[in-house]
């Protein structure tokens, strides 16, 4: 060892001879002394300082604690930059070749086990070559518990955490902390786009039966479901709807998230559908030359307007429905009936004799609404 600190100084200490005058090795062992007590004290404050940064890390979630490694000095980076790195790190594992990533958002009352986000994880498994797009899948935790949640379900998790407002229980339609959460969304998405990334975004109560990429247009900008769709995909009157759409990474479509969310403003107390019909009409989207389209409720049905051929559905969402347990009941359910339209023989499947039984409980609670 003494051999590697010094290594111009020949033979150690103990290879010397006895015979060696003691006034000679006197000073030698005083300063090797003094060199290891120097040596032991630093080797034990970088010891504590490395256990102080290990204990400052490992309390924090795995995705803020890379960040750390990387940027110890919390005040040269600001808490937006720090978001932004870790969702940059989330969306680049997440991404396909062409940088898309499919997203979805989850609050405490959605993670809760045997909960609307098992149902759409397992659609995706009972999908027809579904269970591949999991890969690209990001699930955005709106809270601590649904973050954790995520962490025990699947492997790109991001935490989006508003501080001052608490998004864990149930946000009920049109309350104030639903309408919170809607323009959250927007806002995030937004950053999503300005981060050079496309995006499907899809409400975890929506099924996934099938891929839907074939049914997407190459020249649009922004696609997005309906609850109800008039036949003709430019059809401005159609009635979107904002759980599901396709977005393309690119200027147009940036400011039309900005126009979107600033809308906000000009129209308080609506959520961000109710102003995207407001706006879908407004001359500063064809100033912009958004391409905009809506998709078919053949493919991207839902309980207000189900996809009634099981041969053609890709996705199916549980909209014009109130309530956790009607929406638990009529999920399950549809997911029994896909179960039962793959077991048929290819012969009964083709003879469009079987449709859903859904909505039932959520038909209940629409039309009583």
């Amino acid at each position: 060892m003494l051999r590697s600190l010094f290594p111009g100084s020949g033979n150690s200490i103990a290879d010397q001879s006895d015979d060696a005058p003691p006034e000679n090795t006197a000073f030698p062992r005083r300063y090797l002394a003094f060199f290891i007590f120097i040596s032991a004290i630093f080797f034990v404050f970088n010891s504590i300082d490395s256990l102080r940064f290990l204990s400052s890390t490992t309390t924090s979630s795995s995705s803020s604690s890379s960040f750390s490694f990387m940027f110890p000095s919390n005040n040269r980076i600001s808490s937006q930059d720090k978001e932004k790195y870790r969702l940059e790190r989330v969306l680049k594992d997440a991404a396909t070749e062409d940088n898309t990533v499919i997203i979805t958002t989850l609050n405490e009352a959605w993670a809760a086990p045997n909960s609307i986000i098992d149902l759409f994880l397992e659609s995706f498994r009972l999908g027809l070559h579904t269970q591949r797009l999991l890969n690209h899948l990001v699930i955005v935790a709106l809270d601590d518990k649904a973050f954790r949640r995520c962490l025990t379900l699947h492997k790109h998790c991001f935490a989006l955490l508003t501080e001052g407002i608490d998004f864990s229980k149930e946000a009920y339609f049109m309350t104030p902390d639903y309408l919170k959460m809607m323009w959250r969304r927007i806002d995030f998405l937004r950053t999503v786009l300005e981060m050079g990334y496309s995006f499907v975004f899809t409400d975890a109560d929506i099924m996934w039966f099938r891929d839907p990429i074939e049914h997407f247009s190459p020249e649009a900008d922004f696609q997005i479901a309906c609850d109800y769709f008039s036949g003709n995909p430019l059809d401005i009157n159609n009635k979107p709807n904002g759980g599901f759409n396709y977005v393309k990474s690119n200027n147009r479509s940036i400011e039309f998230y900005k126009f979107w969310y600033s809308s906000q403003e000009k129209y308080p107390g609506y959520h961000d559908q109710d102003v995207l019909n407001f706006i879908k009409h407004n001359p500063y989207i064809a100033e912009i030359g958004l391409k905009m389209r809506f998709l078919d409720t053949a493919y991207f049905g839902g309980f207000c307007q189900p996809s009634k051929d099981l041969n053609k559905v890709c996705t199916m969402h549980a909209n014009c429905c109130y309530g956790m347990d009607s929406k638990l009941y009529d999920l399950k359910l549809m997911l029994e009936d896909w179960r039962l339209f793959l077991s048929m023989p290819p012969s009964l499947k083709r003879s469009q004799g079987y449709s859903w039984r859904v909505p039932k409980n959520c038909r209940y609670i629409f039309s009583s609404v």
